[in-house]
This record gives C-alpha cells, structure tokens and sequence, in this order.
C-alpha cells in the first residue's frame, strides 16, 4: 500500500496550481491544501470548511472497490471527497457514474471530478476576471467614440461588456436576497459607495379564464370586453392555412447584435497574462501598501464624520 499511496501523492502535487476537485453528487468544490504522511488536507470553496481525509480511510475505499465498483450516486457526503481525490490516481477511476479499479494502462491525473483553474472559477470570480479584461480594454481603446476602434477590438468590448453584465445580474440576485434578510420595511442600509431599501412591486397574473368570466357575468359586463386574440392559436392558424402574415400582424423588424461565442480560454490565457504583468511591475508592492494606507485613512476619516 505504500506504493499505492506514494502514486496518489505524486498525483496529488501535481495538480495545476488553482485547479480543485468537485464531490461527484453534491457538486462541491474543494482544494487541496496539503500533503502528510497520513492524510491529505483540503478545503471547501464554499464555505471555507477545511478537512482531513485520512490516508486509512483511503484504503478502506480502495479495498471496497477491489470487490465490486461503486455506483457514484450512492457515494455518502462523507465518502465524496475521498472518491473524487482517489479517482486522480492510477488504482481507482471514475467515469462519472461509476468509481471502479483502474485498468492496467490506465495512468494517473485524469479524472471527471478534476476542474482545472479556469473552470474551478467561482461566478463572482469569473465577473472580477471578466471586469479585469474589460478594464484592460477600456484603458487601451477610446469607448467614448466605438467608430475610431477597429472591428476586433470593438467585437471584444462588446462581448466583454455583455458577460460582466450577464455575470453581475446573477452576483446581484444573491446579494440581493441576502441583503433583504437584513432590511426592514422602512429601513435604509448605507455602503461606502451608495445607500439601498426595501421595495416591493405587485405583479398581477390573471386568473383562470373560469373565474374571471363568473365575476363578469355577476356583474353583467360583456364578455366580449376582456376577449381579445390569442397570439399562440393566431400563429398555429397561420401554420396551417394560407393566411398571410401581414393581413395579421404589423411586423416592426429590429437589427440588433448577437454575441453567438465566447473564446473563454483565451480571456483566460490573457487575464494570466495581465496577472504576470502586474508582478512584475517594479514597486508593485509598494503602491499596493500605498493604496492600503490611503484606504484606511478614508475609513478614519469617514468613522470621525
């Protein structure tokens, strides 16, 4: 067995530095942390849980699947992150439904519970990333006037513009249910950047057609006030006789632009990029103290009123 757990080691720091390892059922990611002689230590995204996963229950696990494999809904909470840290190695695979023992030419470091960097990104992590290229672009073409930029760099604004709004849309709902669970009725919260309250709009949805006609008749008021055409049973007529389009419908056409494709490896390979180029920026450190310094003389002065 010491072989069998120097491989898993070997495996195991040789992870790509931010790639993480998600539980086959209930999708969690974790990261591992580090190594020991008995057990490896990992911590989940999520919520910030760290545990251990014991280097005997390891064997445990492989030693069940020497006699049958396992079906991988089955797998407990607990069992999860040690199936999907076992399946990296070359004793144990999975192939996403099943965790059995490994053929003999299967080789380590594969497995469909392994994410690597890009894809380990949590979605507030993909909106800085996306906001960082943004910025990054912004600073190099003039947005104010799109007609004096050329048709690749104007094609990346745009995409980049429309997934830092389609990201913060989503960010912003969970931030938003959270902050509703903090504000009264008629209470204000305040940030350093804005102030928010409470807000609550009515959304009428008709009832059903049985209930509305029974109101009207009650009160003696034509049906006929409230009927109008059905657009769905308009366009099913329009399929199935020769109905002209235009005899029923004024067609107001709209040309708009469509993002159809996303090159997420290569914001990816560019946000590495401009990752390196800000550690090597000489005083770097310095100007990030600098900026921790002004941020904390604001927050004093701020608390002082």
């Amino acid at each position: 067995m010491d072989a069998y757990w120097k491989s898993l080691r070997t495996v195991w720091e040789g992870l790509e530095p931010g790639s993480a390892l998600v539980t086959p059922v209930s999708e969690r990611l974790f990261d591992v942390e580090s190594i020991r002689d008995d057990r490896l230590e990992v911590r989940f995204r999520d919520s910030g849980e760290r545990r251990s996963l014991l280097r005997e229950q390891f064997d445990v696990l492989a030693d069940r699947l020497e006699e049958n494999p396992i079906p991988v809904a089955t797998l407990a909470p607990g069992v999860e992150p040690y199936a999907a840290a076992l399946s990296l190695g070359p004793v144990v695979v999975s192939d996403g439904e099943t965790l059995s023992m490994a053929p003999d030419e299967a080789v380590g470091g594969e497995s469909p519970h392994l994410r690597s960097p890009e894809e380990a990104r949590t979605r507030p992590r993909r909106v800085h990333d996306d906001a960082v290229l943004l910025a990054d672009l912004l600073d190099r073409v003039n947005a104010t006037d799109p007609g004096s930029i050329d048709t690749e760099a104007l094609t990346d604004l745009y995409v980049l513009l429309s997934d830092v709004q389609r990201g913060a849309d989503r960010v912003r709902g969970t931030a938003r249910n959270a902050l509703l669970e903090r504000l009264g009725p008629d209470q204000r919260l305040h940030g350093r950047f804005g102030t928010v309250r409470r807000t609550t709009r009515e959304r009428r949805i008709p009832k059903d057609d049985e209930t509305i006609f029974e109101a009207l008749d009650e009160r003696d008021i034509p049906r006929a006030w409230v009927t109008g055409v059905d657009p769905e049973k308009l366009d099913v007529v329009l399929a199935v006789t020769d109905l002209d389009e235009a005899t029923v419908y004024d067609v107001d056409e709209q040309v708009y632009v469509q993002k159809t494709g996303v090159d997420e490896d290569e914001k990816f390979a560019h946000l590495q990029g401009l990752a390196e180029r800000l550690e090597e920026i000489e005083g770097g450190e310095e100007i990030h103290d600098d900026l921790l310094e002004i941020e904390r003389r604001i927050d004093e002065a701020l608390s002082a009123g």
